[in-house]
């Protein structure tokens, strides 16, 4: 038996980051492009759950808020 070769973290390198605006929203950005915007319940929900968490839980919590936005569930843009 072969044993199975360790995938590397994609989130090793922290490719997720947020912004709070002055609204209340909250911007997740993938590198430098903004993929999610929470806003209302799910801002407040995500703010309270990130703050208590390390850097690798806080990537975790923003992957799974931008959904499988790499996998072509995106809105496109009319114009």
């Amino acid at each position: 038996m072969v044993p199975a070769m360790a995938r590397p973290d994609p989130l090793a390198s922290e490719p997720f980051s947020y912004a709070a605006r002055a609204d209340g929203s909250i911007v997740i950005r993938y590198h430098t492009a903004p993929v999610t915007l929470l806003r209302g319940k799910a801002a407040d929900r995500f703010m309270t759950r990130v703050s208590t968490a390390d850097a690798a839980a806080a990537q975790q919590l923003m992957a799974r808020a931008t959904g499988t936005f790499k996998r072509g569930n995106e809105r496109r843009s009319t114009t």
